[in-house]
């Protein structure tokens, strides 16, 4: 079991770092990157598994479970950076927090009775908060970028205010000005 536990930790830490080396790199991944750490995640998953053949019982439980959490979180990732957007960095999180509760469900099943039921309602709130905490933070932004867009547009009628009390070529120039300075 902890030999188990150890592989795929190191085999996940290693895709982990390579996705992050190509999130350090560059913000957004071109396609062809892409797809390699899709194919790298999937590889990986395929030799933990492979690892967890000789195992039995819960212990192989646990290790096809951990390894497909390492699988998630990688092609979430993967995906979070190609992508780019607020949405896919979410989706990340909760893809996390669904890897999450995957494993913490599975090592429930060595407990019995009350214990288990538990452990299981304890897996399941954590998820449930952690996903809740992905979607208020995309609702966080969303409600920033949302207040920024709508100081700018108020800024804006303020410059073209000031430019109504001119007249001729300067009111020409303080409006063109004012088209530049806020992207309109």
């Amino acid at each position: 079991m902890k030999r188990s536990k150890l592989l795929v930790k190191i085999l996940g830490g290693a895709v982990v770092l390579s996705v992050a080396q190509i999130a350090f790199a560059m913000t957004v991944q071109t396609r062809t990157d892409y797809t390699a750490a899709m194919d790298r995640a999937s590889g990986v998953y395929k030799d933990a598994r492979a690892k967890c053949e000789p195992l039995a019982g819960h212990d192989k439980d646990m290790c096809v479970v951990e390894a497909r959490a390492v699988e998630k979180r990688a092609k979430a990732s993967a995906e979070a950076i190609y992508k780019g957007t607020i949405k896919a960095k979410t989706d990340s999180r909760i893809a996390n927090a669904d890897a999450d509760y995957m494993v913490s469900k599975v090592a429930c099943d060595t407990k019995a009775g009350q214990e288990k039921d538990v452990c299981v309602k304890q897996a399941q709130a954590t998820q449930v908060k952690l996903v809740a905490d992905a979607k208020a933070n995309k609702t966080a932004v969303d409600a920033k970028d949302d207040a920024r867009e709508d100081t700018r547009g108020a800024q804006y009628k303020v410059a073209l205010a000031k430019c109504d009390a001119m007249s001729g070529a300067e009111k020409d120039t303080c409006v063109t000005s004012a088209r530049t300075a806020f992207g309109k």
